[in-house]
């Protein structure tokens, strides 16, 4: 009966040294610009994105239309390691939806998606 505590401690002791990380292997994003939310006065020339982790270029994509659903972005995103950015056509004021599909390195699939609106001159 005294080999349990042995191996509990074991297992604890383990645990302490290697923690798990699957918690923190997805790819959330961090940043954007414009950011979530937020009013701009013109409206942008591309869309930029931050994630916590590399995003595999090939399966990560960003779609950004108007508030009548008419995409506006200027098709595939451009990719280099944790940013992924895409290009706007010229818009008017109005309300932009940012919707996001990205694959880490690590194969993990995260998605999302935000507004941001373009003032009035």
């Amino acid at each position: 009966m005294q080999k349990f505590p042995a191996i509990a401690f074991l297992f604890i002791t383990l645990c302490a040294v290697f923690p798990t990380t699957a918690a923190q292997a997805h790819a959330h994003l961090t940043q954007s610009v414009p950011a979530a939310g937020a009013t701009v006065a013109a409206a942008p020339e591309q869309v930029s994105l931050t994630f916590t982790e590399n995003l595999e270029p090939a399966f990560s994509t960003v779609e950004v239309t108007d508030g009548s659903g008419a995409r506006v972005d200027t098709g595939k995103a451009a990719v280099s390691g944790n940013t992924m950015q895409v290009g706007l056509k010229a818009g008017a004021p109005g309300t932009y939806h940012v919707k996001w599909h990205v694959v880490s390195v690590d194969t993990h699939t995260t998605q999302g998606s935000f507004t941001f609106h373009v003032g009035g001159p």
